[in-house]
C-alpha cells in the first residue's frame, strides 16, 4: 500500500515537474516573441520616412495594394558616413518594378555618372547628383523624369552602415569573377566569405572592372543576396536583435507597416520572375568632365518596357 502510494506521489511530482518545464518554456517563448515582435516594430518605424508629395505626378491615383496594382521601387545606396548630416550622393541607383497579374518583376541599375536633367535646378548634371542637391525628394523626379515612370515608393541604404548589417549575419559568401585589390584587400577569383568591412570595399570597386557601374552594381546585388540569405537562416534568427539594429540604423523608406504586410500578401509569387534590365550608353566628356551618355532612343526603348509592366501610360 505504501509503495503504491509512493508510486503515486512520484507521478504526481513528475507531471508537476513536466507542467513547471513547459510553462516555463512557454514563458521563454512568449517572453522572445513578445520581445521580437516589439523589436520589429520599433525598427518598423525608425525606418518610415515618408516623403514630401501625396503621390506621383506621373500617377493620377495611389497604388492600391488590395487591388493589387503593379508598382515601383527606387533602391538607393548613399556614400555617406553613419551619423553624417550631409545627404550623401547615391552610390547605387536600381529601379525595381514589380506587376503581380504577370507575377514577375524588372530591375534596372541606372550607373550613376547618367547625365540627365536635374528636376529642381534645370540643369544637366550627373543622376547622382540629385541626392547630394535635394535628398530623395529630388533624386524621385529626376528618375522619374529619366524613366518617364511613376516612382512609387524608395529604399535607401547608407552604404557605409552597411558593414553593419553584413557583420550582424555574420557575414556573407559571394561568387568573385576575378581577382582585385580594394582599400586594403585582395579579393582571390571563385567563392570567399566577407566580413561587413570587406563587403563594402567588395561593393564599391568600379575603376578595375571592365563592365564599370555595371559590374558593381552585379556585386552589390550578390552581398544583398547573401545577406538574405543568412538572415533567413536559423544563425540570421539568433542575431535577430544585431540584425534589426543595423537596418533600424541604416535603411530608411516611405513604405509603412502596412503597406509591406500587403505586399508580402498579395504579391509575393512576384519574386519567382526577376528579368534584370540593361541600359545601354557610351561614356564621354564635356568640359573635362566624365559621363555616362544614353541615347534618346535607348531611353524610350527602356521606358515602354516599364511604362508596359507597371500599365501606366
Amino acid at each position: 500500500m505504501t509503495n503504491q502510494r509512493s508510486h503515486k506521489n512520484k507521478k504526481k511530482n513528475w507531471v508537476k515537474i513536466s507542467l513547471a518545464v513547459f510553462a516555463a518554456f512557454f514563458l521563454l517563448v512568449a517572453i522572445y516573441v513578445g520581445h521580437t515582435i516589439y523589436q520589429v516594430n520599433k525598427t518598423l518605424t525608425q525606418m518610415h520616412e515618408p516623403i514630401n508629395r501625396e503621390y506621383s505626378e506621373k500617377r493620377p491615383e495611389q497604388v492600391n495594394f488590395s487591388k493589387r496594382d503593379p508598382f515601383s521601387v527606387l533602391l538607393i545606396g548613399i556614400d555617406k558616413n553613419t551619423g553624417s548630416t550631409e545627404k550623401g550622393r547615391s552610390d547605387s541607383l536600381i529601379v525595381l518594378t514589380v506587376n503581380p497579374h504577370d507575377e514577375s518583376m524588372k530591375m534596372v541599375s541606372i550607373p550613376r555618372d547618367t547625365r540627365t536633367e536635374i528636376i529642381g535646378r534645370g540643369t544637366q548634371d550627373k543622376i547622382n547628383h540629385a541626392h547630394a542637391f535635394g535628398g530623395i525628394d529630388m533624386s524621385i523626379p529626376t528618375i522619374e523624369n529619366f524613366l518617364d515612370i511613376p516612382i512609387d515608393y524608395y529604399v535607401k541604404v547608407n552604404m557605409q552602415g552597411f558593414k553593419d548589417i553584413v557583420d550582424a549575419v555574420g557575414g556573407v559568401q559571394v561568387n568573385n569573377k576575378f581577382s582585385f585589390k580594394q582599400d586594403s584587400f585582395t579579393f582571390e577569383e571563385g567563392r570567399i566569405n566577407l566580413d561587413g568591412e570587406q563587403a563594402l570595399a567588395f561593393a564599391r570597386m568600379r575603376k578595375q572592372d571592365p563592365r564599370g557601374d555595371f559590374g558593381r552594381t552585379d556585386r552589390q546585388k550578390e552581398i544583398v543576396q547573401g545577406v538574405i540569405n543568412k538572415g533567413a537562416s536559423f544563425t540570421g534568427l539568433t542575431n535577430l536583435d544585431s540584425i534589426l539594429g543595423a537596418i533600424g540604423q541604416n535603411v530608411r523608406t516611405n513604405l509603412s507597416t502596412d503597406e509591406m504586410l500587403n505586399i508580402q500578401r498579395n504579391y509575393k509569387e512576384a519574386r519567382h520572375d526577376l528579368e534584370t534590365l540593361h541600359l545601354s550608353g557610351n561614356g564621354t566628356k564635356i568640359n573635362g568632365i566624365y559621363y555616362f551618355q544614353v541615347p534618346e532612343e535607348e531611353r524610350l526603348r527602356l521606358s515602354g518596357i516599364l511604362k508596359n509592366h507597371l500599365k501606366v501610360d
